[in-house]
């Protein structure tokens, strides 16, 4: 793993209203699964990969995630306050870049969790990176193995890892699992305020600098109750 990649960007700001019905008054980050906190199997991955810093983005029911990510004591944690406007997925990371400083950075949406394969997806995923030729990286996972998506799909590889969306009517195999490593860079030029990272990621698709990594493993993106309760039943299988 390089070792000027110790630094991620936890997206924890969502309002989470799909999965109101099972999380009562939680934000979606402080949901439990198989007994840990959604946010906490994120952050625990990032400390089996070598990242020492995260920095996490709050919005709804902010106060209650400041509160819980007070009492872990590693990896070392700032906040992203976006209690005045929720800025989306771009925005959010526009936002965060002081924080996040001049080097590439992990960006980890707080519903995505996993059941490794051979290995450690995170390992895989900064061994991999590329700061020449890349300016991001996905992980992207198999849909048809994947459990709480339901799309067509969203990426297909391209020659040397390089990846593309997919066109009209298209099924692509492949699901973005909602990690990614990006450079600074990735955001010159992007717009101010409330934008996707759809916006930068189809920059750097058109220059030929966005690449994707296979994951290997089951993808869990928990963010119904009935993706909730499928991980549960997932986990307790293994």
């Amino acid at each position: 793993m390089p070792a000027r990649l110790t630094t991620a960007m936890v997206l924890a700001a969502g309002r989470g209203s799909r999965m109101a019905p099972a999380n009562g008054l939680l934000p979606k980050p402080l949901v439990s699964l198989g007994g840990k906190v959604l946010i906490d199997h994120v952050l625990d991955r990032h400390i089996e990969a070598g990242i020492a810093r995260a920095v996490v983005n709050v919005h709804h029911k902010a106060d209650l995630i400041e509160e819980h990510l007070k009492r872990r004591r590693s990896p070392h944690i700032e906040i992203s306050d976006e209690r005045d406007r929720l800025l989306d997925t771009g925005g959010g990371v526009k936002r965060a870049l002081p924080r996040l400083g001049a080097g590439p950075f992990l960006i980890h949406n707080s519903d995505s969790v996993w059941i490794e394969g051979v290995g450690s997806n995170l390992g895989r995923m900064l061994e991999a990176w590329d700061e020449e030729r890349m300016d991001c990286l996905l992980l992207l996972a198999l849909a048809s193995q994947s459990l709480g998506y339901q799309g067509r799909g969203d990426f297909a590889f391209e020659a040397g890892g390089r990846i593309r969306r997919c066109v009209e009517q298209e099924i692509v195999p492949f699901a973005f699992t909602g990690v990614s490593v990006a450079h600074p860079r990735l955001f010159d030029g992007s717009p101010e305020g409330v934008f996707s990272l759809n916006a930068v990621w189809d920059k750097a698709i058109a220059a030929g600098r966005a690449f994707g990594l296979r994951m290997e493993g089951t993808w869990m993106h928990v963010g119904t109750p009935d993706a909730l309760a499928q991980a549960e039943q997932r986990l307790a299988q293994t």
